[in-house]
């Protein structure tokens, strides 16, 4: 069999494995959302933080939760990080520098994962346990509580109530993400993933001296780095390392985890609003631009004439051989596509037109699927946007799900759209400008432009992913990375709330002759359109410095 085919082919393996799951996961996180029902350990968790799970929530109150939850964890995992070198299980390292543990609390906390540190070599046991492999279930539980929020907002009618914060973030917690991380966590380990606390040991000779790993709970950190769109890898070589990836099965399944919650989440709002169509038709448009980006990658990255690309099935520099450009393709889309981050390859390595798939991936919105939440209720806004094309092209109010939307509306989801991109944009070009960032390139001209646009673009969006040429261990890009990553994270999740408080409100209108049927195929093309000219309006300048004039070159 060769390269091509077997890249090809697991694509409809992928693809079968997530439609068996797609309903029953979805179906059950609807319940777990609406369910009246509180488990005995989840009243033990509502009694110790003090937080009453039956008070309804307006969506300042929502947002304050969300804020001011988030806001500890990050004070607690920099804390935790700069006292590391007094905590038993720290493996001999020093305390991180100030610098960098504000940016990896920032990351960790704001679901971004993005790591400007060797893993093996920088954090023990205690704060990749307590700290880092913790923020990987709490953040991706408060993405889903925000999603729902949203969902909520659409299903309720003239109330200003969205639910409970505290709630929707503990039974994401106890009821979806540990369960299934658990599952996942066994079959890792099953299939070679390492788990346990041992330390730093020499394994052999590697380039004339010896060689040194030391060990961790790797597999059930490995498994809510990809289920809850996390990211971020126990070594610096992240899923390309063999203790974390070890088989092509693992790498397959490990995108199986990465797509699983985001495209349940579309039944999940389907059911939740009373329409599995509206579900699918999200999910669609999903799917359609995950195929065609995935499509796109595999036919970039075989395409070539040159002999020596011929004989190794493909550009394969920066690529595991236990992978192949097929399975490395598949997952540098679907990393990319969500706000994961994990790389089982170095994208900078990639042909020009490949590094720059990748970054547009992420300059979508990271939408299709999306991160655990954040993918969700970004699709849902842009929706929203949709709707109101469609409005203006034919001179009727936009209505979505029964409820119109007006100039408050609008307002809100075209905020929501543009804060990525002003992150992205005005911090590249103050990098780009000063006169010290640019040492941090590896590379000039157009890929080291890219490198840094990458970075920026990684940040804003919450995806964590590097272009592997950048030095961003700096003061400067440790600062202004983490400032885009928690800006990034928080203020969209302001947009949301508003909105949803907003659409809660209002009672629903009825449908007519003249209503846009959101959920027929010629939506799902409006919506897939209105997406890639949005973004590529957007982003095609900095593109054009960048990975399309490498290609080009």
């Amino acid at each position: 069999m060769g390269p091509v085919t077997a890249g090809v082919l697991q694509v409809p393996a992928l693809i079968g494995a997530l439609a068996i799951a797609h309903a029953p996961l979805g179906t059950y996180m609807a319940r777990v959302y609406s369910s009246p029902r509180h488990l005995r350990v989840e009243k033990w968790i509502y009694k110790g933080i003090g937080a009453d799970p039956e008070t309804e929530m307006g969506w300042t109150a929502y947002l304050r939760g969300v804020l001011a939850f988030s806001f500890a964890g990050v004070l607690f995992l920099y804390l935790l990080q700069r006292v590391q070198g007094v905590l038993p299980g720290s493996l001999g390292f020093d305390s991180v520098e100030p610098a960098q543990a504000f940016n990896t609390a920032a990351s960790f906390v704001a679901n971004t994962n993005w790591q400007s540190y060797y893993g093996e070599q920088t954090m023990g046991h205690v704060v990749q346990t307590a700290g880092l492999a913790v923020q990987n279930f709490v953040s991706a539980a408060v993405g889903m509580a925000v999603a729902v929020a949203l969902v909520r907002g659409f299903a309720r009618a003239r109330t200003g109530e969205l639910g409970n914060f505290w709630s929707d973030l503990v039974r994401g917690v106890t009821r979806v993400l540990v369960p299934l991380a658990v599952v996942g966590a066994l079959v890792l380990v099953a299939c070679g993933v390492i788990q346990n606390f041992s330390g730093v040991h020499e394994v052999g000779q590697f380039m004339g001296g010896p060689q040194q790993w030391n060990g961790g709970a790797v597999a059930s950190q490995e498994v809510i780095k990809e289920l809850g769109t996390n990211g971020g890898g126990y070594f610096n070589a992240n899923s390309a390392h063999p203790f974390e990836n070890p088989t092509p099965f693992t790498n397959l399944f490990e995108i199986f985890l990465i797509l699983l919650i985001p495209v349940s989440l579309t039944r999940t709002f389907g059911v939740m609003v009373g329409s599995a169509r509206q579900g699918y038709a999200i999910l669609a448009t999903m799917a359609a631009l995950w195929a065609g980006f995935v499509a796109l990658m595999m036919w970039t990255e075989f395409a070539h004439h040159e002999g020596a690309l011929q004989i190794a099935g493909g550009p394969m520099e920066g690529k595991e051989l236990r992978f192949g450009v097929g399975g490395s393709s598949i997952f540098a889309v679907t990393t990319t596509l969500t706000s994961t981050g994990a790389v089982d390859s170095f994208h900078s390595s990639y042909t020009g037109f490949g590094g720059g798939i990748t970054m547009l991936g992420m300059m979508l919105g990271e939408i299709a699927p999306g991160g655990v939440g954040s993918g969700l209720y970004g699709m849902l806004v842009m929706a929203v946007i949709a709707v109101f094309i469609a409005g203006l092209m034919v001179g009727r109010t936009p209505e979505y799900l029964g409820k119109k939307i007006g100039p408050r509306e609008i307002k809100l989801a075209a905020v929501h759209i543009l804060i990525t991109p002003a992150l992205v944009l005005v911090f590249t070009s103050l990098s780009m400008a000063l006169p010290t960032p640019p040492d941090s390139m590896l590379n000039p001209g157009a890929h080291g432009f890219s490198e840094v646009l990458y970075a920026f673009t990684s940040a804003a969006n919450n995806n964590g992913s590097a272009f592997a040429g950048l030095n961003a261990n700096t003061d400067w890009f440790n600062t202004t990375t983490g400032l885009a990553m928690l800006l990034g994270r928080f203020l969209p999740m302001v947009c949301v709330l508003a909105l949803a408080g907003s659409l809660a409100g209002q009672q629903p209108v009825p449908a007519t002759a003249g209503t846009l049927r959101t959920e027929k195929p010629l939506f799902t093309g409006l919506l897939v359109g209105a997406i890639l000219i949005i973004a590529g309006l957007t982003y095609f300048p900095a593109l054009a410095l960048g990975p399309l004039a490498e290609g080009l070159a």
